[in-house]
Order: C-alpha cells, then structure tokens, then sequence
C-alpha cells in the first residue's frame, strides 16, 4: 500500500517530480564533478611527473607539491653538486614557467641532461630541440591547440619554431630549452627543480640522505611516492575549497526538497485529512512523506550520475587535457549526501503534514 501510494503521489504532479528529481541531480553531479575534476588533475599530474622516470626531486626549501606554485630560486650549478654524490648517474634541471594563455606548465630543458633521465621523448612528427628557438609538444596539446610540426607557435611573447610533436607522459606538455626560457623570464642561470637519476633504485633512500646532508634545509622527495602525495590535503586551500562546494550542493538539494515537500503538505491537504480520517496515525504520515522524499531522492541519484558522465564526455571533448576521474566511491558519497539532504529537507514538512486537524484538512479548500 504504501509503495503504491507513492509511486501514484510523484506521477500525480510529473514537473513538480522532475525539478525535484533534477534540483537533487544537480546537487549529486557537483560532487561527483568537483571532486572528479580535483582529483583527476592532481592524479594525472602526478602520473606525468613519475612519468619523467627519475627517482629523486630537488626542489628549495619550502616548496609545495604543486610544481606551479614554484619559483626558480636554486643555481644551476647545485646540480654539479648533485651529480658528484655516490649512486647519482644524472642530474637535470628544469625551468617551470605558468603558461596564464594556455593555463599550463612549460618545461625549460637542458636536452642531453634531460634525455639521461628520462630515457628520451617518443617522437611522433619532427626532431628533438635543435636551435634556442625550438619547442617540443605532446601529442594531446598539440590535438587541443591544432599543432603541427614546423609551424610556429607563441607563448611568453615569443615566436617558437614546434621541432617535434612527442607522446604525452614526460612531466610538461610544453619543453623549450632551458638557456631561452632562463633568459625571456629574468631567471638566468636558475632552475625550479632538479631530478635525479640513481644508478639503481635502491639507492634512493641512501642518494636523499646525503642530498639532505649536502643541502640542508632543501625539499627532497621520491618520486615514487608522488602520486599518493598529490591529494587534496596536501594541497594548501584544495580540501577547504572542494569542502566548500559539497556544502553548496547540499545546500541547493535541501532546499529543493524542502521546498518540494512544502508544496505537496499544502496541496494533499484534504489528502492528508482523508488518510488520517482513515485511520493514518502521525507516523505513518511522516513515514509516506519520508519514504516519498526518499524516492525522488533515488530518481535524483540516477539522474545526477547520468548527467555526471555526460557533462565529464563534454568537457573532454571540448578540452582534451582535461581529467575528470569519477570513483564509485565519491557517487555512493554524493548519493549518501543527497538522501540525509532529502531527509532533512522533508522533516519539516512531514511533521507538519502530521500535526494538521483532521476537521482542519477535510474542509481545506
């Protein structure tokens, strides 16, 4: 009976179902993407850092697991030092400059050191850096921007010559050489980061104790670890501003319940009236609008995740760089928050569905 009662209670009135069921996708699809989209930039930064192959980054003192956040204060002459200590087969080091047009991180390299430690770029189109005025680009930047190689191609109010298009996966989409870069950003003989390379890696751990040793006070990290130190609560701000918008989320579900059920307590009011007449005690109109609530909840949760993956197909198409990862464990989350948000939402208008006057509700007009 009372499964039935609902179903015919969300069919009686289909728009006020759908805006209720679309305010609680809505609500579902903002976790599920601001968490996704987090998350997949963080996890697919990491994986190209990795990608990079070496075991140890240098970074200076105080420096964040964002490597755009970081500057170029370290000489370039620390990788000499590098490169002398027990276990160390190459050192390269690397120029970030934020790219604010295209909203990336371009690699200033020096070729040779560079290629030590990754083992070298897979080239598709052209050839490594040649001239001062060469630039390599990945594959998926070059689809995004419509690059080929040959063409000329400007950033940082200079006119680049694209040498090579090369597969995706070695740290930047974007490696200019490093001497160029060095000079068009003010920072000469300067570098952000060094990676280094161990003859084997389980020489890690002892190669980071006398970098640790040598330059004290520096920020030595494994790269091995980098990909499960890239979380939102490593990342100053990154857990206040996605804690920030599941509150709004939930925010917007509430009140779309709320207002729901508010409206369906003052329309069934001679409903309401007839339902208790028979017999209905208080519970058992709280339980039907609860149990209500709950499934346009439910129908919410199925639409929210639909609308989750058609949005996530929409932006990547239109911005392949991007990732937006989407985890069964965040859409059982989103799910979670959304039903407490219903059931809260309708409380309210339950309880106050149940106190009404049977005489009161059997002559609403």
């Amino acid at each position: 009976m009372m499964g039935e009662l609902i179903l015919r209670n969300l069919v009686h009135r289909p728009m006020r179902t759908l805006i209720g069921a679309m305010g609680i996708a809505v609500e579902v699809a903002l976790v599920v993407l601001i968490v996704g989209l987090t998350s997949g930039l963080l996890s697919e930064t990491a994986k190209r850092i990795e990608g990079i192959g070496a075991d140890i980054m240098l970074q200076p003192p105080g420096s964040s697991y964002m490597l755009a956040f970081s500057s170029a204060p370290m000489p370039v002459k620390i990788g000499d030092k590098l490169a002398e200590l027990k276990h160390v087969q190459s050192v390269a080091p690397v120029l970030f400059q934020f790219n604010t047009s295209g909203v990336e991180i371009v690699y200033g390299i020096e070729q040779e050191s560079f290629r030590a430690v990754s083992g070298g770029f897979v080239f598709i189109q052209g050839h490594d850096l040649e001239g001062p005025d060469d630039i390599l680009v990945d594959d998926i930047a070059a689809k995004t921007k419509n690059i080929q190689a040959g063409e000329t191609y400007r950033i940082f109010e200079h006119d680049w010559h694209v040498a090579g298009i090369v597969e995706h996966g070695k740290g930047s989409r974007i490696f200019v050489p490093l001497a160029t870069l060095q000079d068009l950003v003010g920072a000469r003989d300067k570098a952000s980061v060094f990676f280094v390379k161990c003859t084997r890696p389980e020489h890690t751990e002892d190669v980071m104790e006398n970098i640790r040793h040598v330059l004290p006070n520096y920020t030595v990290r494994p790269l091995k670890d980098y990909l499960s130190l890239m979380t939102s609560t490593n990342i100053p701000g990154l857990e206040t501003f996605i804690n920030a918008m599941i509150m709004l989320a939930i925010t917007i579900g509430l009140l779309v319940i709320f207002l729901t059920m508010y409206t369906t307590v003052i329309e069934r009011t001679r409903d309401i009236g007839v339902l208790k007449s028979l017999g209905a005690n208080h519970w058992f109109v709280v339980r039907a609008l609860l149990s209500e609530s709950a499934a346009l909840c439910l129908l919410g949760v199925a639409a929210g995740v639909g609308l989750s993956y058609v949005v996530r197909a929409g932006f990547i198409w239109k911005f392949p760089t991007l990732t937006i990862l989407i985890t069964s464990g965040w859409v059982l989350r989103a799910a979670g928050i959304a039903l407490l948000g219903a059931i809260l939402g309708a409380s309210y208008p339950a309880w106050m569905a149940s106190r009404k006057d049977v005489v009161e509700a059997l002559s609403y007009d």
